[in-house]
């Protein structure tokens, strides 16, 4: 009788430790759905990519990644909203290279510090902008082109996909690195700025490479050089500006950020697994078909390059004396 209520006392222990020991692991990270503010509207190359990487995710997360649209004021709502978020790593913001940009040219808009209040997640990819112009502008050569701005009096009618968009700002890097003349007109998107340059309405544009890549294989567009540091894989025979005029680079990347303070454990976590979603075949795939390398970068390295991209885009903007309209 003693031994039966001794070995029930130490079963009734043993359970209970086991219950304790499984407190911490019940309540690990992450323990209910992560919601991925994207700034930008659905169907573009911002949701595109949340969405895909979102699937591969949860698988690994075990939990759900929401994608959450906010968009409007170039990607600040979205982004004000992650930064009056809980920092408790289940808000991620995935936006793109317009947060440095927006920090000088929306400054006054701007009511948190990129670079204090949002800690870096992970880099996640770079998509290169292609030069494109209409097929009747002649000039085949990036050269060609800055002359024949300069040899017409009004200059050349040059596109922009948005206000503030990296597209925009390649416009008038343009204008500064080859003393290009032209006006710069600005879209609503992406897809309407290339289907400007495809039937016409202007000469020449920054376009994202998956916009322009079905107008550059029919033709209707002629492609002359990217605007990455590197060549571009899916545009491997077509020059760098950088190459023609040093300095010259001005790619489009994407990128996770989470509010200032969010725990560590999430950040490495959520790093982990867009990492491995990234190696997934048919992510690879996805980019390599969409001309998006992707890059996997570490907390670090994000840090860095919004640090320098902050710098690139304010001397470009104040240069341009650039201003919203």
């Amino acid at each position: 009788m003693i031994m039966t209520k001794l070995r029930r006392s130490v079963l009734l222990a043993l359970a209970g430790a086991a219950v304790v020991a499984a407190g911490p692991a019940a309540g690990a990270y992450p323990d209910k759905p992560v919601r991925l503010i994207v700034p930008f509207s659905t169907g573009g190359g911002t949701d595109i990519q949340g969405r895909l990487l979102s699937e591969k995710m949860r698988a690994g997360l075990g939990q759900q990644v929401l994608v959450d649209n906010r968009t409007g004021a170039g990607g600040l709502i979205g982004a004000q909203i992650t930064v009056e978020s809980p920092a408790d790593g289940y808000t991620v913001l995935f936006t793109t290279a317009t947060i440095a940009v927006n920090t000088t040219l929306q400054a006054d808009r701007m009511k948190f510090d990129a670079t204090k209040d949002l800690v870096p997640v992970v880099w996640v990819s770079s998509a290169p902008l292609v030069l494109v112009t209409h097929p009747s502008v002649p000039a085949k050569t990036v050269r060609e082109l800055a002359a024949l701005s300069k040899r017409r009096a009004e200059g050349l009618n040059m596109g922009g996909n948005t206000p503030g968009s990296t597209s925009h700002l390649s416009a008038e890097m343009f204008k500064q690195f080859a003393k290009a003349k032209g006006v710069t007109v600005l879209y609503k998107g992406g897809g309407p700025a290339t289907l400007g340059v495809a039937t016409g309405e202007i000469d020449m544009l920054f376009a994202t490479a998956p916009s322009a890549m079905p107008h550059i294989v029919n033709k209707r567009l002629r492609a002359l050089a990217v605007t990455t540091a590197k060549p571009a894989g899916v545009f491997p025979k077509l020059p760098t500006m950088d190459s023609i005029y040093p300095g010259f680079v001005s790619d489009n990347w994407y990128a996770m950020f989470m509010p200032a303070n969010s725990p560590k454990e999430a950040i490495d976590r959520i790093n982990s697994e867009v990492k491995k979603a990234l190696s997934a075949k048919e992510v690879a795939a996805f980019y390599a078909k969409q001309g998006i390398d992707p890059v996997g970068g570490s907390p670090a390295e994000l840090a860095d390059l919004l640090k320098k991209e902050i710098v690139k885009y304010a001397n470009v903007i104040k240069s341009g004396n650039i201003k919203l309209r």
